[in-house]
């Protein structure tokens, strides 16, 4: 199957190219020349209604979805398709597609633009930026696309074997938050305790100073769809990843600050950064001297201003100020193309630049 989904995927390519930014791929002809070409191969019979049913609706006064796709005559995935460069950043798009799920108890979602694919868990007991699964572009480079969609193929929606990836996901991304607060601003005084143990010869001090100046990073490998994990696989998933996707671990490295992003010209002030939290939309800006304006406050750091942030809605333990962030990975901007990115995108090219 996967040699057939290349060739049809290479199809796909061709014809974005093509008509990329032509009125002509509406909706429905996004449907006809980009999606269904592309289940066809995912071994879904697009013109037996017991497989695959347009316009689904589970009751005749619900709203209708896509595509439903069955397995046993039962809804196991839906699929909401917008015409081909429609941003499916807008959260009204999600939004629309978990209602329907939510309706009809599908666990399995699917919003797509015939080029982006965006993979959710509907029933995850999480917010909704967090329910997405895996997140594909066909026409980007080194995108995992052929494994993304392979998920997706009937065969494997008969096995579930979606929910074994997304089960080893989940349990990765709480471990993966856990980390980060350690390493967040104010170093959790555990982890010096901890560290202490093994380091008899260092004081707090010297330990907490050493963990400002590390540069960590927390690598989960992607499973692939035989359930091996493959280096070369997670390292084209890592370079794909947008701003769904897991933050990287840690404290920014010393000398990279707001101040350095407009000094390198990464950063026209003022800036507008924004992250939805726990389904409230958050808020912050970048002011010309690089302090950081949120809640009617200054704030000398990205980390500081996202921990209060935080606070505003699940407050903070005993003795904090505010719950441990790394601001990098939680703030978000809007780059030239309108397309939400971390931070960290522009840190990580300040710190290219340095190199």
């Amino acid at each position: 199957m996967m040699r057939e989904l290349k060739e049809a995927l290479d199809q796909v390519r061709s014809r974005i190219a093509r008509h990329s930014g032509s009125r002509q791929l509406n909706e429905e002809n996004t449907k006809a020349t980009l999606v269904e070409p592309v289940l066809r191969t995912l071994g879904w019979d697009v013109e037996d209604f017991e497989e695959v049913q347009r316009e689904y609706r589970r009751r005749s006064r619900d709203k209708p979805v896509d595509y439903a796709l069955l397995v046993l005559r039962v809804p196991r995935l839906f699929i909401e398709a917008k015409a081909l460069g429609q941003n499916l950043e807008d959260r009204r798009w999600a939004n629309q597609i978990m209602g329907y799920a939510a309706v009809a108890g599908v666990e399995w979602v699917v919003l797509t633009n015939g080029d982006e694919y965006r993979l959710y868990n509907a029933h995850a007991p999480v917010a909704v930026e967090d329910k997405l699964f895996r997140t594909i572009r066909v026409t980007q480079e080194q995108s995992p696309a052929e494994e993304t969609l392979g998920l997706l193929s009937k065969s494997r929606m008969e096995e579930n074997r979606i929910a074994v990836l997304w089960n080893a996901h989940y349990v990765d991304k709480q471990v993966h938050i856990a980390i980060e607060n350690l390493f967040a601003t104010d170093t959790d005084a555990g982890l010096i305790r901890l560290i202490k143990k093994q380091t008899p010869n260092l004081s707090p001090k010297e330990i907490r100073a050493s963990l400002a100046r590390a540069r960590l990073q927390l690598d989960f490998p992607v499973e692939t769809i035989s359930g091996t994990s493959s280096g070369k696989a997670t390292d084209r998933h890592r370079k794909s990843r947008n701003v769904s996707s897991e933050p990287k671990i840690g404290k920014p490295p010393v000398g990279i600050s707001v101040r350095n992003l407009i000094e390198a010209g990464l950063i026209r002030p003022p800036l507008d950064l924004e992250r939805t939290y726990k389904d409230r939309l958050l808020t912050a800006q970048i002011r010309n001297d690089g302090q950081i304006s949120c809640l009617g406050e200054t704030y000398d750091s990205l980390s500081n201003a996202a921990g209060m942030a935080r606070a505003s809605i699940i407050g903070t333990r005993p003795g904090r100020k505010y719950p441990q962030t790394n601001g990098w990975t939680f703030w978000r901007f809007k780059d030239a193309d309108g397309q939400l990115k971390e931070m960290d995108y522009l840190r990580q090219e300040c710190l290219e630049r340095k190199r």
